[in-house]
């Protein structure tokens, strides 16, 4: 059975804006393989509310995806472990 989600994630500038982009890219490409990709908003560089190692900007990226009820924890998992990737939040619509 397929689910709803929504994930937001926040990625480093610190290599660069295209830099950003690629990961996008690449966690789009792993939504695509483990489910639909609904949609995908690039909010784009943003001011941190506070500093999250050293950095006062991020790339801001949300995505709406379908996807079996398993594949969450494994792109969390993914996500954690992704150098680039300063914060994400995963939730089931």
């Amino acid at each position: 059975m397929s689910n709803s989600y929504e994930t937001i994630i926040v990625f480093s500038l610190a290599n660069g804006e295209e830099a950003a982009k690629t990961l996008a890219e690449k966690f789009k490409a792993m939504m695509e393989k483990n489910g639909t990709v609904d949609s995908v908003d690039e909010w784009g560089k943003r001011r941190l509310a506070y500093l999250i190692n050293d950095e006062e900007d991020g790339y801001y990226v949300l995505y709406n995806h379908t996807c079996e009820a398993g594949f969450p924890a494994e792109l969390e998992r993914v996500l954690g472990i992704t150098d680039g990737v300063l914060r994400s939040l995963v939730i089931k619509k």
